[in-house]
């Protein structure tokens, strides 16, 4: 029995062992990829159509008609939604409500990040007739037994090899760990997309809502070390508001009053970007070098008044009120969100940073 009892403790030093090494080594890989990675990538700002957003296989026009089989399965986050079949082989994310600020502010923060080059998820504005959907989903019920789910947004991941583990992400101090003198991103990409956060006020900054991909992944064998990995925000539901503690979808996602008077600069002087992290959060007012306010102040002003009013078309603003728990604050035009678009934009534009502080973010 003592000699069973030996050989039991020796297998499980040895297990543990072996899962300890494993992760440390897991640790040195995802360290050393960050240190490679990018976060920004040149495109042609001036040709991007932020009416239509990224085509390609799987894509969505504006308002599009879209038919699919309802998927009985739980999806992470706290917003109304679903998984829906459209075929064997395409299994879709579908956002509802028209209370949910997510449907609106996740189209217009993904079509601006697209544009500028710093990548996020595809969202599509669609109406949505599924089969089989329960009624407690909401929904209008058609006589053939489907519901209609209009507005609706539809999610395509962006292509490319997740490389951090479900629920994993990165947190913003992460950035500081990229090196360009590995070939990583430069200063002022890292700031430039601190300052882009700030200024959609990326109130939910959870490592859950980054993520770390490899772009070139399907190129290579998957023994093959990753070639190019790009740190990209994956959520974008809770923005064009205002930052808040308990990240509240009311005050913090697409609330044209709030976001319109939330200023881009805590402390000017010091060229302290206002973003007051959540309780969830992991980036907290950041402090911007000159490089990084030029680089990100250079991509916005390549938008034209055209993109812009086109980016909140697609968003359907027009559907959200100004203040969304008042109602009777009013319903926007996509004008007046272009108005407040550029107004925020000169802050960046006509400012200028001194000396470089430290960014204050936690993990």
């Amino acid at each position: 029995m003592a000699d069973l009892r030996s050989t039991t403790a020796c297998v499980l030093i040895a297990i543990a062992v072996s899962v300890t090494t494993m992760a440390a080594d897991s640790r040195d890989k995802r360290a050393a990829l960050i240190a490679r990675a990018q976060v920004w990538a040149p495109g042609d700002i001036a040709s991007k159509n932020l009416l239509l957003g990224p085509q390609g296989p799987g894509a969505f026009g504006p308002l599009e008609l879209v038919t699919c089989d309802y998927v009985s399965k739980k999806l992470d986050g706290n917003s109304p939604k679903f998984a829906c079949l459209m075929a064997p082989d395409d299994e879709i994310k579908v956002k509802i409500g028209s209370g949910n600020g997510e449907i609106y502010a996740e189209v217009a923060a993904t079509r601006l990040l697209w544009a500028l080059g710093f990548e996020a998820d595809r969202m599509y504005p669609v109406r949505v007739i599924c089969r089989n959907c329960p009624a407690s989903l909401g929904g209008i019920a058609k006589a053939d037994g489907t519901r209609l789910f209009d507005p609706a947004t539809i999610e395509r991941k962006r292509e490319g090899k997740e490389i951090t583990k479900p629920l994993e992400g990165w947190s913003w101090p992460e950035l500081e760990s990229v090196s360009e003198q590995a070939g990583g991103a430069p200063r002022a990409h890292r700031d430039a997309l601190k300052l882009l956060a700030a200024f959609l006020q990326h109130t939910d900054s959870k490592p859950q809502q980054q993520r770390l991909i490899c772009l070139d992944m399907e190129k290579h064998d998957k023994d093959e070390p990753c070639a190019m990995p790009f740190m990209m925000i994956n959520d974008l539901g809770l923005t064009f508001g205002r930052a808040n503690w308990f990240n509240k979808n009311s005050s913090g996602s697409m609330n044209l009053d709030a976001w319109s008077h939330k200023p881009v600069w805590k402390d000017e002087q010091r060229c302290v970007a206002d973003l007051p992290e959540s309780f969830t959060g992991t980036l907290n007012n950041p402090a911007i070098t000159e490089s990084g306010r030029e680089f990100l102040a250079g991509l916005l002003s390549q938008l034209s008044d055209p993109q812009l009013h086109d980016l909140f078309a697609a968003a359907r603003v027009e559907l959200r009120p100004r203040v969304p728990d008042r109602a009777r604050s009013g319903l926007p035009t996509a004008d007046e969100w272009v108005t407040a678009f550029k107004a925020k934009r000169m802050q960046i534009v006509e400012h200028s940073c001194g000396q470089p502080v430290t960014t204050s973010a936690r993990h």
